[in-house]
């Protein structure tokens, strides 16, 4: 996406890369989002429970092992929501 600036540039360097890693190993690499636990869905991907945007952190209590698809639709509601929000402050609906 335009003017989001490198992975590195966002937080993403190597000290990322190895959280990432034990993120990863801790849960197994099995997804960790709520329709899949219990499942053995692969993992590939790290995601902060609580988004950075909205105050998360990289701490491990915050970060979830997810598979492609899940991360991919967990981002496309968080991005909704904010949109909508975004529209309901304009509006004086807050």
């Amino acid at each position: 996406q335009p003017g989001r600036g490198t992975a590195e540039q966002r937080g993403y360097d190597w000290e990322w890369r190895k959280k990432r890693a034990a993120v990863l190993k801790r849960d197994r690499y099995l997804c960790q989002c709520d329709d899949c636990k219990g499942c053995t869905l692969p993992a590939s991907e790290v995601d902060h429970v609580t988004p950075k945007s909205m105050g998360g952190s990289d701490d491990f209590c915050n970060l979830q092992s997810l598979n492609v698809d899940c991360h991919k639709a967990k981002t496309q509601r968080e991005a909704a929501a904010a949109r909508i929000g975004r529209v309901g402050e304009r509006a004086g609906i807050r």
